[in-house]
């Protein structure tokens, strides 16, 4: 995810079932396999940040949702989402995530099952109980509403024309049943059925298109898991546009038709950006990439899967550098590699998108506009200390206020973690960090990655233990020495009240 200038502060391959960590692990397996005869209640996979995401019990391998728009954007869509999954222990019931639609009935493996909510879950009761090691067919009937859910943030987006998705970081279950956590990725089947007038587009490729009467039906499905934040969906008066980029890669971009000639000139930079990013970590990890042009101001740009979503206003206000504009477009595609191939385990771990997100977009600016990093960077160490204490360290961001919109999306994650990369970089040099970022790559595609792994890795690239290093950079307090630049200085936060919360961030990745 990356934010713009205005008020913002200046963001098919099969797989096993996944173990979790160790402590997601601990803490599923004590909120986990309710009795029959105790009262549903919300579980959660522990994670520190959202300790309501995801359920425990079950590994996702698939969704299939399917949606129908009604023609306009302020009425619920008909919906059913079927999940097959497996089971890793013994359920008598199941726990999806879904807080913002009316179920209308439940199947496991084809019968009947009942079902209640529990705070943010959907509890299923099935017929019979499920051993734990069976395969487990799951169909929800449902409805998805466009709407903004009371005291929640994110899920659909209305457009001028339609919608589209932004489900970042806790809001995939505000659209459809899921496990939403990123600990669990899946593939993923989406069919949107609307009137002919409009176009659906989603992640993945198109599969077919079906016309019957005034309605199209749209399919498309992924090659690759993905995570339920990153699902998207776009329905609107749109108009697809084709183009290749490196290696005959297919790139179709999402735009108003209306807006096709005043976007062209940014779109078609889209495959030189995508050869640029390989030239620094290797290929690119999906099947298409393109970029969905929305007419709606969402306060950010986010990277989901294979269409990443921007604000058409990021292209068309003169107010922007040319420059900018381009830097927030790779900011997007970078996360294609770091976030949605390489997936966090824990929200924890974010700092790993964002902050390399961060990295590319500054990296990309010093090498087609003169934007010094460097001078950047200084500018992130000026303000580092400042950044910890009203958001965390890197790797240990602060939890989520309650109804507050800029969630852990705050600067420490961003400058303040790609601050850590330009002090790594430093410490070992450039060529080992370099071959470091293209190991990571391309060794952990389409997996889970955690702060732990870059660890061990960057201490083999080194050839040293980095672990005390990372420690210092990653969870502490007071920011590092930033090796080589003994001068550099970081401003201490403001004193505050003992009661008075602690000051919002600004800078560049504010406000979400």
């Amino acid at each position: 995810m990356s934010h713009t200038l205005r008020n913002r502060a200046s963001r098919p391959r099969t797989r096993a079932p996944r173990r979790l960590t160790a402590a997601l692990l601990a803490s599923a397996v004590s909120v986990c396999l309710v009795a029959a005869s105790a009262p549903p209640a919300p579980l959660g996979v522990g994670d520190r940040l959202f300790p309501y995401l995801g359920n425990p019990g079950y590994d996702v391998a698939s969704y299939d949702l399917s949606f129908t728009y009604p023609g306009r954007n302020d009425k619920p869509l008909q919906a059913v989402t079927t999940i097959d999954a497996w089971t890793t222990a013994s359920l008598d019931r199941v726990n999806l995530d879904f807080a913002h639609g009316t179920v209308r009935s439940v199947e496991v493996d084809g019968l009947p099952a009942s079902f209640t909510t529990a705070g943010d879950d959907l509890v299923i009761t099935p017929e019979t109980p499920l051993p734990a090691g069976s395969w487990m067919r799951i169909t929800v009937r449902h409805t998805s509403d466009p709407r903004a859910a009371k005291g929640k943030d994110g899920g659909w987006v209305r457009t001028a024309d339609g919608l589209a998705m932004a489900n970042q970081a806790d809001a995939a279950h505000l659209v459809f049943p899921s496990n939403d956590h990123p600990s669990d990725k899946a593939m993923f089947t989406i069919r949107v059925t609307a009137p002919n007038a409009y176009t659906a587009v989603a992640n993945g490729i198109p599969t077919g298109v079906d016309r019957v009467g005034g309605a199209t039906t749209w399919t498309y499905r992924t090659q690759h898991p993905m995570a339920t934040e990153l699902a998207q969906v776009s329905i609107g008066r749109s108009s697809v546009l084709h183009r290749r980029g490196p290696h005959g890669l297919p790139v179709r971009d999402v735009v108003p038709t209306k807006d096709r000639a005043v976007l062209e000139p940014w779109l078609k930079k889209t495959p030189d950006q995508i050869a640029w990013m390989e030239s620094k970590v290797g290929p690119y990890p999906f099947e298409t990439y393109g970029l969905l042009m929305a007419q709606a101001s969402t306060g950010f740009e986010l990277e989901t899967q294979t269409l990443s979503l921007f604000e058409r206003d990021v292209f068309t206000t003169p107010a922007y550098p040319k420059w900018y504009v381009e830097s927030v477009m790779v900011h997007e595609l970078s996360h294609q590699w770091f976030g949605d191939s390489l997936t966090p385990r824990t929200w924890s771990d974010v700092w790993l998108n964002e902050g390399h997100a961060t990295w590319y977009e500054s990296l990309y600016a010093q090498e087609k506009a003169h934007k010094p990093m460097e001078a950047r960077m200084k500018a992130a160490y000026a303000a580092s200390d400042r950044w910890r204490a009203a958001g965390g360290p890197p790797a240990a961001p602060k939890r989520p206020d309650p109804g507050q919109k800029i969630g852990i999306f705050r600067p420490n994650i961003y400058d303040g973690a790609a601050l850590a990369l330009y002090a790594l970089r430093q410490k070992i040099g450039r060529e080992r960090f370099e071959r470091l970022e293209r190991i990571w790559a391309q060794t952990h595609r389409d997996r889970n990655v955690t702060t732990a792994e870059f660890v061990h890795l960057a201490s083999d690239v080194a050839g040293r233990d980095l672990s005390g290093f990372f420690k210092a950079w990653l969870y502490g307090k007071k920011t590092p020495p930033m090796p080589g630049h003994p001068d550099w200085k970081s401003t201490a936060p403001a004193a505050a009240p003992a009661a008075a919360p602690a000051p919002a961030p600004t800078g560049r990745h504010g406000a979400r």
